[in-house]
């Protein structure tokens, strides 16, 4: 029965048929993994919140909470009361209203909430396009790892086919004998 190589540039000789050298950064460190027997690495969101910085950890938050259905009801709410108390009921209890149609005031608080609120949302949708990315070159390395793994397992049943296929030759020609 075969040995586990040890070796990358075996392995990738063995299974690949190709240098080590010539192959990707990905590829040699799953077999790296492969030839070390080890796992893989961590998933992309332990990687993403260890590289995050406060302000990544901000903008996550604005952007879970500013897409939120409570944020959009909330928001609506405020909206509404200050309407209403900008329409008349302030008028109606003998105060002057402090921002009269057409809500010149509103509009103002309202441009510069989505002046900020928009960036902020850009920087997290930036940041889980890197956890993608670092997902999708995760699962590749998992999956070719696995391929190479079949690859091994298959040669290795192989080899044990073709001893038994020897043996049961060897006790025929025996037994004829």
């Amino acid at each position: 029965m075969t040995q586990r190589p040890a070796d990358p540039h075996k392995l990738a000789r063995e299974l690949l048929g190709r240098d080590y050298d010539d192959l990707e950064a990905d590829e040699q460190r799953v077999l790296k993994h492969v030839a070390a027997g080890s796992f893989t690495g961590r998933d992309a969101d332990e990687l993403a919140q260890a590289h995050a910085t406060w302000g990544d950890r901000l903008a996550d938050r604005v952007a879970a909470i500013g897409g939120s259905w409570g944020f959009i009801i909330g928001f609506g709410v405020v909206l509404v009361v200050w309407a209403a108390l900008n329409s008349g009921v302030l008028q109606a209890m003998g105060f002057k209203p402090f921002d009269a149609y057409p809500f010149i005031f509103l509009n103002l608080m309202l441009s510069m909430l989505a002046a900020v609120q928009a960036p902020v949302i850009l920087m997290s949708q930036n940041r889980q396009a890197m956890k993608d990315r670092i997902t999708a070159r995760h699962d590749y390395e998992v999956n070719l790892r696995t391929q190479l793994e079949i690859l091994r397992l298959s040669r290795r049943v192989e080899a044990l086919a073709a001893d038994v296929r020897a043996i049961a030759r060897k006790e025929a020609e025996g037994d004829g004998t």
